[in-house]
């Protein structure tokens, strides 16, 4: 025999639904802006250490900002520093498997 659940019935802790939809856990936490974070005033391309890991991918792509949670602005100088150092050779235009083909 179930019992119906009723409004009256959750507030006195009865049976609640899970709230994860399809995607996912539902709520997830709003990514900030590292530069920001760090009061970061410019972007050097020579700082191409620091865009190795978090902002390019194992492809050799720049990351969306979807993705790294940086801000317009910081995202613009970021591509532009990439951008700078790929030129320089600073930085690898594609990624190390790629190159082989």
């Amino acid at each position: 025999m179930q019992r119906q659940t009723t409004t009256t019935d959750r507030t006195q802790g009865g049976p609640r639904r899970d709230r994860t939809g399809p995607r996912g856990s539902g709520s997830s936490r709003r990514k900030v802006c590292q530069f920001c974070h760090d009061h970061v005033r410019e972007i050097d391309y020579k700082d191409a250490g620091r865009f190795m890991k978090r902002y390019i991918s194992d492809r050799g792509k720049i990351e969306p900002r979807r993705k790294t949670g940086t801000c317009a602005k910081h995202q613009r100088r970021l591509s532009l520093a990439i951008k700078q150092a790929r030129h320089m050779a600073l930085l690898p235009y594609t990624a190390e498997h790629m190159r082989g083909m």
